[in-house]
């Protein structure tokens, strides 16, 4: 899905729901930090030479590249917080590193998970040259899934929001 919103929805859904596990603003980096790979092979005139999705389109590629987004989300906490905590991005339990790497391994392989199906020149389980999760007709499922996600993730956003609310009128 690449330069589409649709990995939002997973990203919001599943991230709202399991922030007090996972660092939400890394869950949701790691659902969308993948597609850079295709926006480059586009705009660096690369077609032919390298495919669209290439190599960080693969689980053995996403579990260090999660890694790596999860220690750089680690170490820009403290630059990112006052926005985080605006946005009621922020949970409880951003102070240790574990809640990032969690979400930053299992953002880019829901993003791989989630693409797998819809696109022939993914090869998820590199070195294998074959795609065996790809079945085009899962296409509306897939979109169908990423879009109610997201509908659950706005809708939890914005229960927080009326708590939020909520609880600030009640102080006074």
């Amino acid at each position: 899905m690449p330069f589409t919103p649709f990995h939002f929805g997973p990203a919001l859904g599943f991230g709202f729901l399991f922030r007090r596990y996972m660092h939400l603003p890394s869950f949701i980096v790691g659902n969308v930090v993948v597609d850079f790979e295709p926006f480059l092979v586009i705009v660096l005139g690369l077609m032919g030479k390298y495919p669209l999705h290439g190599y960080l389109h693969t689980f053995i590629l996403a579990f260090p590249l999660g890694i790596a987004l999860g220690y750089i989300m680690f170490l820009l906490e403290g630059f990112f917080q006052p926005i985080y905590k605006a946005l009621l991005f922020k949970s409880e339990r951003t102070s240790r590193l574990k809640p990032f790497i969690i979400a930053g391994v299992s953002g880019i392989m829901l993003h791989v998970a989630l693409d797998s199906p819809l696109y022939d020149d993914i090869r998820p389980f590199y070195p294998l040259t074959v795609n065996p999760l790809y079945n085009p007709s899962l296409s509306l499922y897939v979109y169908s899934f990423c879009v109610w996600m997201g509908l659950i993730g706005i809708a939890f956003y914005l229960g927080l929001l009326i708590l939020l609310i909520y609880r600030r009128f009640r102080k006074k």
